[in-house]
């Protein structure tokens, strides 16, 4: 009976072309642990589209680098009309005062000054000092004490050309210029005063004079009379803007606000300006725009996805190798040593990791840390803080491995212990290892996007996923360019998910009692 049951199988075989036997390698082959945990990942729909999720990540993050025509903190230019505050403009109504050479004329005597004006009357005391007060002209005032020149009282300002006009010049051309005159004599010299204010010594203009007041608003600039000149007849004629050329032919445009509360004028200057490509909208040589600092979107994400990911493998290794270690050592030789590793893992998780890493990355700011020496050590503080969930996995899983017979064999045969550990222990705890670092991977990844996004993180000019979104820490940017700071969060919402995928996929394929 048993050989017709025999003859049957083989005939079935050979009718399909195949012939098979108990220790047919294609049978181990199909059998095998390993492609079982494929089959039953690939089965899952999740997993594999995690895994090409991870898979698009890697291409675009590595090879995009490669191949992008740009370097991750190159930047970028353009030129721009900017409107600067340029100078501020009063047109003078108040009395100023110049004291007579070797003579002093305080803010009392001023005052004093100010109430005999308003009142009309010729003179004014102070401490037993009679003071006269002359009007030479229109708004232009002289006062003298006993015969004596103290200071003048004027409206009308004398600008030199490039010099300080003498007391003696300034006050001789008020006089004649309030009094309609166009001719005086200052100490021995004839000027004249032509129809535009000016001061003539012979063909020589030593200065002119005006109610305006034009003062730049950065130190050091030198504003010409020319441009005096066409800003007065601007203000004059009420116009907000006007063009002005220089003595060197460059043409700028100049905007006039005027300010009821103040009576000022305030000048502001438009000017061709080289400045960073800052938020340009995404086109042909940038396709998603560019950032605050003129670099090219695109670029920064491919290199900001190498940090993120470097970042998560490399903490998630630093976990892993601490965290097999102790863990091994403590599940194996159990007693006093297991309770000195777990009560250091109890220590561990009694750490506000958070907070710590907000001191330290301050502290790292505060002593001014290179970036690329801060990243080091960021990848070193977050995987010396999450290696005590490992350390407790592997423990837990040692301790009921060691008490089965294969672990008695490996003891009957001499085997060392660090043998017995690494290579008879932890190969059956990868499994488990795989799937906890699988998802760990992605919570690295968060981690390291939300302390970036802190500016604890990653630093200029490194890019990482969470420094990139750290743009809408402005409302603005936020709500008006979009591609800053969404594809960023496309990009970790992909790795991260991908992550969680694989590892549910891998947690599956792994469970033995899971149905083939």
């Amino acid at each position: 009976m048993s050989n017709e049951k025999d003859e049957v199988k083989k005939n079935i075989n050979e009718a399909n072309g195949e012939e098979y036997s108990l220790n047919d390698d294609r049978r181990v082959k199909v059998l095998s642990p390993g492609a079982l945990v494929v089959k039953r990942f690939l089965r899952n729909r999740l997993a594999v589209l995690g895994m090409i999720m991870l898979i698009l990540m890697f291409v675009f993050s590595f090879i995009g680098g490669l191949i992008s025509p740009y370097s991750q903190d190159q930047q970028f230019y353009r030129y721009e009309s900017q409107m600067k505050e340029y100078a501020g403009v009063v047109r003078n109504d108040d009395f100023r005062y110049t004291a007579a050479d070797g003579q002093k004329f305080d803010s009392v005597l001023q005052a004093k000054f100010q109430l005999a004006y308003e009142k009309k009357e010729p003179s004014f005391s102070y401490k037993d000092i009679n003071y006269e007060v002359k009007e030479e002209g229109t708004d232009f005032y002289s006062i003298s004490s006993e015969g004596t020149l103290l200071a003048i009282a004027f409206k009308d300002i004398v600008n030199g050309e490039g010099e300080e006009v003498p007391f003696t010049l300034k006050m001789e051309a008020l006089k004649a210029y309030t009094n309609g005159e166009t001719s005086f004599q200052a100490d021995g010299t004839e000027y004249t005063l032509d129809e535009d204010a000016n001061i003539l010594d012979g063909d020589t203009v030593r200065g002119y004079i005006s109610r305006f007041v034009v003062s730049p608003v950065e130190n050091g600039v030198n504003i010409s009379r020319t441009f005096k000149e066409e800003l007065e007849a601007a203000i004059d004629a009420d116009q907000e803007e006007f063009v002005f050329v220089d003595e060197e032919g460059a043409e700028y445009e100049y905007q006039i606000t005027y300010d009821p509360t103040t009576k000022t004028w305030s000048v502001r200057q438009g000017k061709e300006t080289y400045v960073y490509d800052t938020y340009a909208k995404p086109n042909k040589a940038h396709w998603l725009g560019t950032d605050t600092n003129g670099m090219d979107m695109l670029t920064r994400l491919m290199y900001g996805g190498r940090v993120s990911l470097i970042i998560g493998f490399i903490v998630v290794f630093i976990e892993t190798l601490l965290g097999v270690i102790l863990g091994g050592i403590a599940g194996y030789f159990g007693k006093w040593v297991d309770n000195l590793i777990m009560r250091i893992v109890d220590v561990f998780y009694c750490i506000p990791s958070l907070p710590l890493i907000i001191i330290l990355g301050s502290a790292m700011d505060a002593m001014r840390v290179e970036p690329q020496i801060r990243m080091f050590y960021l990848m070193l503080i977050l995987g010396f803080l999450g290696w005590p969930s490992i350390t407790r996995l592997v423990r837990g899983q040692i301790l009921s491995l060691r008490e089965q017979e294969f672990m008695t064999a490996t003891e009957a045969c001499g085997i060392r212990v660090s043998r017995r550990i690494f290579k008879h222990l932890i190969p059956n705890v990868i499994p488990q290892l795989i799937v906890t670092c699988t998802m760990s991977l992605g919570s690295t990844i968060i981690m390291e996007a939300t302390l970036s996004f802190l500016g604890i993180g990653v630093k200029f000019p490194f890019a990482s996923w969470g420094n990139i979104i750290n743009d809408v820490n402005d409302a603005y940017v936020m709500t008006h360019y979009w591609f800053v700071w969404i594809p960023a969060g496309i990009c970790l919402l992909i790795a991260v998910l991908g992550f969680n995928f694989v590892g549910d996929g891998l947690r599956d394929a792994f469970d033995p009692k899971m149905k083939r």
